[in-house]
């Protein structure tokens, strides 16, 4: 109190802070109640692909290095904690030995090795690294122009306990050669470089790395030009639609959109394995199957869905990717249709086995029978697509027309031919009419 009987002015100490950046953003945050049916099935399948790849990957190898790496930096190790404990157990049990019998140049799976098992909490001797140094102790000058082992080497030597000299020298070499080898880098080596120089693994919120981790658009360097061109066109619509779509609360559609394309990516894979192990497939449990997304009829009609009204529930997208009957006999049609009219240029050019070959090599039949026998597989397939038509349908049917109208156009294209590959003929005389010169009204 003041001399006066009053209450005496207290002045607190301020320092001036601004408003919060954010506003009542996360005020108004609305905590989602779970993944759908759709992703959670999603989720499942991802998960107990990536469990059989961690108990099949051969141990003490680098595959299986490799893949924990991948796993702990994308922010998905708990659900497979069991797994990768079980495996940097096994490597750690006579784990010198093994490191004895890589040689100086695999700097990086040695490091890598290291800083796995110490971050998992394992104590393994720093020794490992002597013998990528010379009589006096300094790192080999051999491995100033291997930015792979000096980013791994850098990485490892953040887990440095005391008494570790080898460890303090080896983060002064590996971040003097790494700055000298930035300006040389590609831009994405040199970005991934630079913030790990600034960001180490073992110094960094877990989330914030696997943000960083994440490849963007920028991934576009590591491919061939043909393919950046498409990528990146890709990556641009799919943006573009699915701001437009957010103005309706509909945005979830881009999501099965690009998880179909995915589907499509991998059955193209697939192919190239078949093709480069110089494999025929069976013709029912493999071709055929994969054949269902290498039609691009899946991804097609999921991506015509974008743009419809109301109808395209999110319950009629999760229904879709169940491959249902209407779909797989659109695209086994689809499929066969192209298999027939490319089969002659295709084996001239070398390619994959297709139902022909794969129906000839099973049944030991003639090319000729075995295109009587598809063209009856593709009769049957209508009718199985003419049936799911027919009312009462599992969504609404103006759903359905895409899936259909996509089947019609195989059947326009490869009626004479490959329209598609060579559009000289009747194809560009057809798009003419249609959309060139249109019928006035």
């Amino acid at each position: 109190m003041d001399g006066f009987g009053g209450e005496a002015k207290i002045t607190r100490r301020s320092d001036n802070h601004h408003p919060s950046v954010w506003g009542d953003h996360f005020l108004a945050y609305a905590n989602l109640l779970g993944a759908n049916e759709w992703e959670e099935k999603e989720h499942k399948d991802l998960k107990e692909g990536v469990r059989k790849m961690l108990v099949i990957s051969p141990s003490k190898s680098l595959q299986k290095l490799e893949l924990i790496n991948t796993i702990q930096l994308l922010g998905v190790s708990y659900h497979f904690e069991h797994e990768i404990e079980e495996s940097l157990s096994e490597i750690c049990n006579g784990y010198e030995e093994w490191i004895g019998e890589f040689g100086e140049s695999d700097l990086h799976v040695v490091a890598l090795s290291f800083r796995l098992l110490r971050q998992q909490g394992y104590y393994v001797s720093s020794d490992v690294f002597r013998k990528f140094t010379d009589d006096q102790g300094d790192y080999k000058t051999a491995l100033v122009n291997d930015t792979h082992g000096l980013l791994s080497l850098y990485e490892a030597a953040q887990f440095i306990v005391h008494d570790e000299e080898i460890l303090d020298e080896a983060i002064n070499f590996s971040t003097t050669h790494l700055n000298l080898l930035l300006p040389k880098l590609s831009n994405s080596l040199s970005m991934q470089v630079s913030c790990a120089l600034k960001y180490p693994i073992n110094k960094t919120i877990a989330r914030v790395a696997t943000r960083k981790y994440m490849w963007n658009i920028d991934a576009t360097e590591n491919l061939a030009s043909y393919t950046k061109l498409y990528y990146t066109a890709l990556l641009h619509f799919y943006n573009e639609v699915e701001k437009e779509l957010e103005k309706e609360n509909k945005s979830f559609r881009v999501n099965f959109a690009i998880s179909e394309m995915k589907k499509l990516v991998r059955a193209y894979f697939q192919e190239a394995k078949w093709y480069h192990g110089n494999t025929v497939p069976k013709m029912e449990e493999e071709y055929m199957k994969n054949g269902i997304q290498t039609s691009t009829i899946p991804t097609l009609a999921t991506a015509s869905w974008l743009g419809m009204d109301d109808e395209a529930t999110k319950e009629a997208f999760e229904w879709i990717t169940t491959e249902p009957p209407i779909l797989v006999a659109s695209s086994n049609i689809a499929r066969l249709l192209n298999d027939i009219v490319s089969h002659e240029r295709e084996i001239e050019r070398g390619d994959v086995a297709s139902s022909i070959d794969c129906y000839m090599n099973e049944h030991d039949a003639t090319k000729e029978e075995s295109y009587m026998e598809i063209r009856k597989i593709v009769e049957n397939n209508w009718k199985d697509l003419n049936r799911g038509c027919l009312k009462p349908t599992t969504v609404p049917r103006v759903l359905l027309m895409p899936i259909l109208n996509l089947c019609r156009t195989s059947e326009f294209y490869y009626k004479d031919g490959d329209a598609y590959t060579f559009s000289k003929n009747n194809l560009k005389d057809v798009i003419s009419m249609v959309l060139v010169d249109p019928i006035e009204v």
